[in-house]
């Protein structure tokens, strides 16, 4: 079975062809993808209205990439996914109209897919794939998440933020900092040349006795921190404060997730999304875990951000587990808003185009 996907939650357009094999785990044959980053920079964040009209623009020309990288044709295609949410509105439109219409057009059925259940299995495409049952770190964008996995489509919400994820607080902490956009990776760069021991900032809910995350406070101090520097911080003051602000948020991720593995008495991390190509974050984890006899386990660097290539594993793993059937009906609707824990409460709402 050959799925075609396509990702448009946010600022990325992502297309990829993924195959199931008879026995192990889906193949990945191509995939394509384009970041908006360069366009929305100048803004400072993304435009929704802009990121909207450029998926339009790269849909089909990623498409023909894929299938011609893969040595594929649309006839190949047995079925098109796509992202369903969460994401911007009206980014996720496009997804789903280019996927339906593409569907409705080669008479194959289509099968909506979580945004972040694709980040949680995208070590799957990995060479060191892990098993499960296992713990999942979810940190992308605007989620930070701990997840209990028995198996696909078996998710339990352990821990999640309460306020700002950990995606935010570098991105704002960098903002305030005055790097460029993006933020989060601008602020890791900067870290390196810091000393993380030379501000003390806050590590909320370290010791809150739960699994939940708490990053609003940290941007406040950073804030106030950065303030103390007066108008003229030097390169020094801002490459300590960066490693910092990194320290902080690695420290609270690390001993969550160590907290998670403990609770749930499992031995393996799955850490999936933006931040976890952070390298500090892996760093430590990568430290913790084999001090404890853990095993970590992270996606390809290239497949951490939004990409095609997670949601058509996702779609080819639930169509191959059983826990979802691909539709021939191709009205359409997506969920800007939808809980990971929530995935299999589908509750129809008026398809577009209805």
């Amino acid at each position: 079975m050959n799925v075609l996907a396509f990702e448009s939650s946010c600022d990325e357009t992502g297309v990829a062809l993924v195959s199931t094999q008879a026995v192990g785990r889906p193949k990945l044959r191509a995939h394509a993808l384009y970041s908006q980053v360069q366009m929305h920079a100048a803004y400072g964040g993304v435009v929704p209205e802009l990121a909207s009209r450029d998926h339009i623009r790269r849909a089909l020309p990623l498409t023909r990439q894929v299938l011609r990288e893969a040595g594929a044709t649309l006839a190949e295609v047995d079925v098109v996914a796509f992202t369903r949410g969460p994401g911007l509105a009206g980014a996720l439109l496009v997804g789903a109209g280019v996927a339906c219409a593409l569907a409705a057009a080669l008479g194959k059925p289509t099968l909506g897919v979580h945004h972040l259940e694709g980040h949680l299995l995208s070590p799957f495409l990995s060479t060191d794939a892990p098993e499960f049952p296992f713990v999942a770190l979810l940190v992308s964008g605007g989620h930070t998440q701990l997840m209990r996995v028995d198996a696909v489509g078996h998710y339990t919400l352990l821990g999640e933020s309460i306020d700002d994820a950990a995606g935010e607080a570098f991105d704002k902490s960098a903002k305030l900092l005055g790097l460029d956009y993006p933020g989060g990776p601008a602020l890791a760069r900067l870290a390196v040349q810091g000393r993380a021991d030379a501000y003390s900032l806050p590590r909320p809910l370290l010791h809150s006795g739960n699994l939940d995350f708490s990053f609003a406070g940290l941007k406040t101090a950073v804030l106030t921190q950065h303030r103390k520097l007066g108008s003229s911080p030097t390169a020094e003051q801002l490459a300590d404060l960066a490693a910092s602000t990194q320290a902080a948020i690695v420290e609270v991720l690390v001993t969550k997730s160590l907290a998670a593995l403990k609770s749930c008495g499992l031995q393996r991390l799955v850490v999936s999304g933006g931040v976890g190509a952070n390298t500090e974050l892996r760093r430590q984890l990568n430290e913790a875990t084999a001090r404890r006899g853990l095993r970590v386990y992270y996606p390809e660097l290239e497949l951490c951000t939004d990409n095609g290539a997670m949601i058509a594993l996702a779609a080819a793993m639930r169509l191959q587990s059983g826990v979802a059937k691909a539709s021939m009906d191709y009205a359409f609707d997506v969920r800007p808003r939808w809980p990971l824990d929530q995935i299999d409460q589908i509750d129809r709402v008026i398809p577009v185009g209805a």
